[in-house]
């Protein structure tokens, strides 16, 4: 048995606004869209921020994509989706909703209309996860999945609890359905100097964010809104918190070791497929 360590630390990045609503990190940094983060190739993270109550409505307007899913975790706030397709939904604190673009979606995302009229705090991580190369033109899928069934898993002797998106920890399978193996999981670490041990799957990558507080993996810190990607050795991880109420979040999965073309929206495996969802977008085809 062996645990994994650190290989790369991805320190808290600058800020920037997408839209008027999502003031981000875009905390993969320079890293986003390489093989070494593969299948998961973006994450911008919303820290809290206080927004003003305002009639005006705060967000990204349509906007197209094809060949990935996104992945947004609400913890403070809300955020409203609307689609080419006929999705349509709000997430709030501990919600999650996974959007599939597959072969092309057309969407926008806002501040809920009633978090918009009464403000507050608002949190948020937006995650582009890349789908195989034989489902990057399935047909666009949307899951709203609610807090209540997200299974949750008591770990470590610090107050640990691991709540399973998705793949399968501690004898439970998260509720996201997925096109590969993939783990996503929200940690919470209650005590200072609590430990937990994660049991993850050989060969996947695994990367691990800092939301709050700070911690080590092997002896190595990871300070808050840091990002480390793990040593790909190793069927466990274990995680001390230094500070009470430590919260990280793990992404790992199955490397697809395919090719990435990435502009813009679009996250092909060639650019001539790039060139295609650009055309399909401007003539109309695409989003139906």
């Amino acid at each position: 048995m062996s645990f994994r360590t650190i290989k790369k630390i991805i320190p808290q990045q600058p800020r920037h606004w997408v839209g008027n609503g999502f003031n981000v990190f875009p905390a993969f940094g320079p890293s986003s869209f390489t093989q070494e983060l593969s299948p998961w190739l973006m994450f911008d993270y919303a820290a809290p921020k206080t927004f003003k109550p305002t009639k005006t409505r705060r967000g990204v307007g349509k906007h197209p994509h094809r060949g990935f899913e996104t992945i947004t975790i609400a913890y403070q706030g809300a955020v409203e989706h609307h689609d080419s397709v006929g999705n349509r939904g709000v997430i709030g604190p501990g919600d999650v909703q996974w959007m599939t673009a597959g072969r092309g979606v057309i969407h926008e995302e806002y501040h809920s209309r009633e978090f918009g009229s009464t403000g507050g705090v608002f949190e948020m991580c937006q995650l582009w996860l890349n789908l195989p190369q034989r489902y990057k033109m399935h047909a666009p899928r949307y899951q709203s999945i609610v807090g209540k069934d997200v299974p949750v898993v008591e770990v470590g002797d610090g107050g640990g609890r691991v709540r399973v998106i998705a793949g399968s920890f501690g004898g439970v399978t998260g509720p996201a359905l997925t096109f590969s193996e993939v783990e996503l999981w929200d940690l919470v670490v209650d005590g200072a100097g609590g430990v937990v041990e994660l049991d993850v799957p050989e060969g996947h990558n695994v990367h691990v964010f800092v939301r709050k507080g700070n911690v080590t993996i092997e002896g190595e810190e990871l300070g808050h809104q840091s990002l480390a990607l793990l040593n790909g050795d190793g069927s466990k991880l274990r995680i001390t918190a230094l500070s009470e109420g430590s919260q990280v979040l793990l992404m790992g999965g199955e490397p697809l070791d395919e090719p990435i073309a990435a502009r813009g929206p679009f996250v092909m495996n060639t650019q001539e497929e790039i060139h295609q969802a650009m055309i399909d977008y401007s003539s109309g085809k695409m989003g139906r």
